[in-house]
């Protein structure tokens, strides 16, 4: 399983759980040494997990951390691209336009350059799924978060529009 946002919140949640279930992990963060830490405080060796240092919102490293996996662990069966962020954001105020950009670069853009190494070997294996984290707050905007509802509305959409994409090739395309 390799899941990006693995070092806090549902992202450490889903590597527990993912190892509980025996799965070999490979988990991403910006905060690499924390993950680190956190696999040898459960026992992890390096067969069982690495750790990747990786930001999703830079699109060379996001991309170069997938590409890493396959070198090292092989091709994964689960693809999470769980690394988000949320912040108040007021279309009022200029200095708020760059909040949403780095909101969307992180929760869509992302999320569809964690996908992109994984694709033609999942479409080439013709099994896989990939796992994207959407939000209710896609579906229904909330005031004062435009940038984070706007982020899930285009995350849900993305994951609908590959899903229809990956059908044929066997690969599931999850939305949360």
């Amino acid at each position: 399983a390799y899941i990006t946002g693995a070092s806090s919140g549902i992202g450490l949640a889903l590597a527990e759980r993912f190892s509980r279930a025996g799965y070999r992990l490979a988990l991403v963060a910006r905060r690499a040494n924390e993950m680190t830490a956190w696999a040898q405080a459960q026992g992890l060796d390096a067969e069982r997990c690495t750790v990747y240092a990786a930001d999703v919102r830079d699109i060379d490293s996001i991309t170069a951390a997938g590409r890493r996996c396959l070198l090292t662990q092989g091709l994964p069966d689960v693809v999470i691209a769980n690394a988000g962020i949320s912040e108040g954001f007021d279309t009022a105020e200029f200095a708020d336009l760059a909040v949403l950009r780095d909101i969307l670069e992180t929760n869509l853009i992302g999320l569809a350059a964690t996908f992109q190494p994984f694709l033609h070997p999942l479409r080439e294996r013709r099994a896989g799924t990939l796992v994207g984290m959407a939000s209710v707050a896609g579906v229904r905007g909330l005031p004062g978060h435009g940038a984070y509802c706007s982020s899930k509305a285009g995350a849900i959409s993305y994951c609908e529009s590959l899903r229809g994409e990956c059908r044929s090739f066997g690969i599931k395309v999850v939305t949360i």
